[in-house]
């Protein structure tokens, strides 16, 4: 089975869950939906509705509850989407301008706060207590990660424990919730529920890990975002963590300088120095042994082809281009 396979599979609910969010986000506050259209209309291949599909069909589960809750875990990634980008003063999200650039740091950081908001209310609707401890403690814990990023924002002294602690945070944690959410609602044994979340975990720490290692190989037409972001913010991912553990004082002298000055020229040096201490092939190592446990954790689960397609979903994140 292939990536285009699974959506093949899953084409038919992913359409309905695209008409539960268009539906949920009708506003008489006409820049609402405008500024969110922007950001879920430019490409986003809805990764986390799809796992929280293929955990569901794996649990027995094909009820209606599918599409609300599907379009709140993504209204959450899309919330936190909006206020990254002002953060960051990001200038392009998925290979065109920002949100913020477009209407501004206030209206983003506003609409990113509606649609945090609108995913409590649909919860509270669906009304299952369980799904709303979840998501509750997820959003909170990925506020963690956003502050504890902020803070080791350009510290050459990050350790790859703290940055693994940031990724789980910020990104594992809502992907681990919507593989959980798949097995609530198929009302499956603990154990399962929690071979769920376990599986997203891993599945979301690779995923971040090979984000950033794109970030510096990847081309920019394919990637959607401009090469070398993350060291243009500050953020020290794990390809350069292991570069830095690696290099000369010399060439922790010249990264420092270059986190400092963040200008073109000095970024292009720092990223000259990844492939000297294999930055690129540690990091997809690390990515490709957290989805080897992730697949190790569905061992649980009967042979089907939505457990195929789990697993090729799985495969598909460290195959993205490099």
């Amino acid at each position: 089975m292939q990536i285009q396979d699974v959506f093949r599979y899953f084409r038919n609910d992913l359409k309905r869950v695209e008409e539960h969010m268009e539906m949920y986000l009708r506003s008489e506050v006409r820049l609402i939906p405008e500024i969110i259209h922007h950001l879920i209309g430019s490409g986003g291949k809805r990764f986390r509705p799809l796992l929280l599909l293929a955990a569901s069909e794996l649990c027995g589960y094909r009820g209606e509850r599918l599409y609300p809750l599907s379009a709140v875990i993504e209204f959450i990634h899309t919330a936190t989407l909006l206020h990254d980008d002002v953060i960051d003063h990001a200038e392009t999200r998925r290979g065109k301008a920002s949100a913020n650039r477009v209407w501004g740091n206030a209206a983003s950081v506003l609409v990113g706060d509606y649609l945090y908001s609108k995913s409590f209310r649909l919860m509270t609707d669906d009304g299952n207590l369980a799904i709303m401890k979840l998501i509750s403690t997820t959003t909170n814990t990925m506020s963690e990660g956003e502050v504890f990023q902020l803070i080791k924002t350009g510290d050459l002294n990050i350790t790859e424990k703290e940055y693994l602690s940031i990724v789980e945070k910020k990104t594992s944690i809502l992907i681990s919730a919507a593989c959980a959410i798949g097995g609530i609602l198929g009302n499956a044994a603990d154990t399962q529920i929690e071979a769920l979340t376990r599986f997203g975990m891993r599945l979301g720490t690779a995923f971040q890990i090979t984000d950033d290692t794109l970030d510096y190989v990847a081309k920019e037409e394919e990637f959607g975002k401009e090469i070398g972001q993350d060291l243009k913010e500050g953020k020290l991912t794990l390809p350069l963590i292991r570069t830095i553990k690696k290099c000369t004082p010399e060439e922790r002298l010249l990264i420092r300088k270059g986190i400092e000055e963040r200008t073109e020229g000095a970024i292009a040096e720092i990223m000259t120095l990844i492939p000297r201490y294999d930055g690129i092939p540690y990091a997809m190592a690390k990515a490709k042994s957290c989805i080897d446990d992730a697949k190790g954790f569905l061992t649980s689960f009967n042979d089907s082809e939505v457990k195929t397609a789990l697993y090729t979903i799985a495969d598909y994140i460290i195959e993205r281009r490099l």
